[in-house]
């Protein structure tokens, strides 16, 4: 296993040393290295986003545990999930590649079983983005049909909204143009990313504050912090159970941050930046997110209300809060439409992000010839781009969606993936680090020192876990319609990785594969 250095090659110009250590591992620089810290950090702060999680999952908390699982679920959810980060970040250290994950794994594994566990993390991890991405950019185009709707007069008005069809259409051109900003230089993205960051940070501090303070009516701190809902309407009265379901908004909001990961080939000192790309948008994610939290619930009064499908906002329930906070206080609920399009740029700018990562991952999966047709998603353009793979990345998502026009049962089921599939993609390099990799593993300069293992077994214990957790049955009695798919797309997904590996990849696919020659590497 090659040692960490800081040493630049010889013939080098570069004096950075993720640039040396990139070369080190037996990979040219293709991509332009101009990211810094701060842009680094925010790709992963805007992919997390939580604007985009908890907008969109809020429901699924107030429905299952209420105030008390939105508020305690976030704070638990999140402490283990900076375990996850930290240990993702020693690692990342060490193989500051675009490969992230997939990359680590092969490293971690060992000779004998380097390009199994790199194509079974590789594919996890590639699937879980384009879900994310799929996930992300349908949750905009279901808000903006929300904003129509709310806008022309609300359920109980003569308001109007676009039906399956006109959602698909509206996913469609969102990822478009996702596509046409990820195909510009990196500087302009870079630009786009601290953008997002700065939007997602002032956005949440906007909308905690206002929305209580413009509500005629609000909760107590007792209800905020105290009130656990059990009508949730789908037969689940245990307790800790329902709790457990409705930490799926926080598990589902706090991921994404391996896009640092993933943009480490075009970030100055990846080997440290990288790492404190992951731990800062955790960590501040956390904060602003329980911020959020706490602001908006204050604004909740009557929880089955805010569920109803025939309220105002069709019973999307921070769109009807927003909207009620304003139309309360002034008559009108034009205010609260204009926060909801605070919200509407958020997630668009949470989804270029994950477009971003998406084809980064497609980029480096590709040069070590996992994909099909890989020798034409590798290419760059002259802006030093992958834009193939940022094409590809658009279209599969936007194929993922398309099973929404059959079933939102299915929808769901494979969106599942962008949570359960993306997390065991983060588990497995932690795992082959604290057990195959355990004794010869050699930290870079950020490390966790004598308790990495410890963290590291912490971190897989909890990915195990929420696996468990999340494929647990939603609603009862079980029928096909309210049959929770998860163990079902993510075994899926697990079955086809195994199998293409049995039947044809193991002849062919090795693992990682330098692009710099033996003399080059002296």
């Amino acid at each position: 296993m090659a040692q960490p250095s800081h040493v630049v090659p010889n013939g080098s110009a570069s004096q950075d040393s993720g640039h040396a250590r990139l070369h080190e591992l037996g990979y040219k620089q293709e991509l332009k290295r101009d990211l810094s810290l701060l842009s680094n950090f925010a790709f992963s702060f805007s992919i997390i986003s939580v604007l985009t999680g908890v907008t969109t999952l809020y429901n699924t908390g107030l429905k299952y545990g209420g105030p008390v699982s939105l508020v305690y679920g976030w704070l638990i959810a999140g402490s283990f999930t900076i375990f996850v980060g930290l240990s993702m970040a020693e690692i990342c250290s060490s193989y500051p590649t675009s490969g992230g994950l997939y990359y680590w794994s092969a490293k971690l594994a060992g000779p004998r079983w380097a390009p199994f566990a790199s194509w079974l993390t590789g594919w996890f991890n590639i699937v879980g983005q384009w879900a994310v991405t799929t996930s992300v950019d349908f949750s905009l185009a279901q808000l903006i049909n929300v904003i129509v709707l709310l806008s022309s007069g609300g359920r109980n008005g003569d308001g109007v909204s676009g039906d399956k069809y006109v959602v698909i259409g509206i996913h469609g051109g969102i990822l478009f143009l996702h596509a046409l900003i990820n195909s510009l230089p990196i500087s302009y993205l870079s630009l786009f990313g601290q953008l997002a960051a700065a939007w997602n940070i002032v956005g949440v501090f906007v909308l905690m504050i206002l929305i209580p303070c413009v509500a005629t009516e609000r909760a107590s701190a007792k209800f905020v912090f105290t009130h656990f809902n059990t009508d949730n309407g789908e037969g689940v009265n245990n307790k800790v159970y329902i709790f457990v379901l409705g930490l799926l908004m926080s598990q589902y909001t706090i991921t994404g941050y391996d896009a640092s990961a993933h943009m480490t080939e075009e970030t100055k000192n990846a080997d440290t930046n990288g790492p404190k790309g992951i731990i800062s948008s955790i960590v501040i994610s956390i904060i602003v997110g329980w911020g959020y939290i706490l602001g908006i619930t204050f604004a909740v009064i009557n929880i089955p209300y805010l569920l109803d499908e025939t309220n105002d906002a069709g019973g999307y329930a921070i769109a009807e809060i927003f909207y009620l906070a304003f139309k309360s206080r002034y008559g009108s609920g034009v205010g609260g439409i204009i926060c909801l399009g605070v919200v509407g740029v958020a997630i668009f700018f949470c989804g270029m992000s994950s477009v971003t990562s998406n084809s980064r991952m497609a980029y480096a999966f590709s040069r070590d010839g996992a994909m099909p047709f890989s020798s034409f998603w590798h290419k760059v353009n002259k802006h030093e781009v992958p834009a193939n793979a940022v094409w590809l990345s658009a279209l599969v998502s936007f194929c993922m969606a398309l099973t929404s026009l059959g079933s939102l049962v299915a929808f769901n089921a494979m969106v599942s993936i962008a949570t359960i599939g993306l997390y065991i993609a983060y588990a497995l390099p932690i795992f082959l680090r604290v057990t195959l990799a355990r004794k010869s593993f050699v930290a870079g300069p950020f490390n966790l020192g004598r308790y990495g293992v410890l963290i590291g077994w912490i971190s897989v214990l909890w990915v195990a876990t929420i696996t468990v957790l999340f494929s647990l049955p939603v609603a009862y009695p079980i029928t096909i319609e309210t049959l929770n798919y998860t163990p079902v797309a993510v075994g899926g997904l697990l079955l086809i990785t195994v199998l293409a590996w049995i039947l044809r990849a193991r002849h062919w696919f090795k693992g990682p594969i330098t692009n710099i020659n033996e003399n080059e590497l002296v």
